[in-house]
């Protein structure tokens, strides 16, 4: 079955070009021109990826951003006009998996979106497969993980991002083997986004984000998922 994927953006002309695009390349694109459209399709549809333009005419596409991940892990791509680095990490905070700057070529989009998908897919994974680290556990079937029992709120990207670390833990993993192991892919050498993650995956699961206990980093090298952790970790 064909996966679905809701595109939200007012340039009309950019929307055909991709819903066309992708629909040749075995995926079913519905269109959104506004923020109030792509809502009702959200509300009345079941999607497997949402692209999101960070500007609409009826409001920023951030908002909707963070509303949704609040309530989904639907995988969200941002599109923007705005290519400053501060506007890619302000999406990635907010909760968007990926970011891609206006203009694009549409094969790294697409390049990108199976990526994001194929994330959401771990879903699939067999019943039972988990890791447990003290009071932290990843559970790859359900794509969760919990702390003392409680959910924590990660995107599937980000969850890709910890489970590869803690299924190789002890190991320093550089940011170009950490994004390789996670994505399935080498859509880039060096993406610097891959820290905004972390910050957020901290956020997450340590105690104290400033002192991380679980993820470590190794100047020069990357992160390391510690292996050995205090007990109450």
């Amino acid at each position: 079955m064909s996966e679905r994927i809701l595109m939200i953006d007012d340039d009309s002309a950019l929307a055909a070009m991709l819903a066309e695009y992708l629909g040749q390349r075995g995926l079913t694109v519905s269109v959104a021109g506004s923020l109030a459209q792509g809502e009702a399709l959200l509300a009345a549809q079941s999607f497997d990826a949402l692209i999101l333009d960070g500007m609409l005419p009826d409001g920023d596409g951030l908002d909707l951003c963070r509303s949704l991940r609040q309530r989904s892990q639907l995988p969200i791509l941002m599109l923007t006009a705005r290519g400053e680095e501060i506007d890619r990490i302000v999406g990635l905070e907010l909760g968007a998996d990926d970011y891609l700057p206006k203009p694009f070529n549409p094969r790294e989009l697409l390049a990108r979106l199976r990526s994001l998908l194929r994330r959401a897919q771990m879903g699939a994974a067999p019943a039972g497969e988990s890791l447990r680290f003290g009071r932290l556990e990843l559970d790859r079937g359900a794509v969760e993980v919990r702390l003392d029992g409680r959910p924590l709120n990660l995107t599937a990207h980000q969850f890709s991002l910890l489970w590869t670390l803690a299924s190789h833990a002890g190991r320093v993993l550089s940011r170009e083997t950490l994004l390789e192991l996670a994505r399935g892919d080498a859509l880039e050498n060096f993406d610097r986004s891959i820290d905004v993650h972390i910050s957020r995956i901290r956020a997450e699961i340590e105690d104290d984000p400033r002192e991380p206990r679980r993820i470590l980093t190794v100047r020069g090298a990357g992160y390391v998922f510690a292996l050995r952790q205090d007990e109450d970790a």
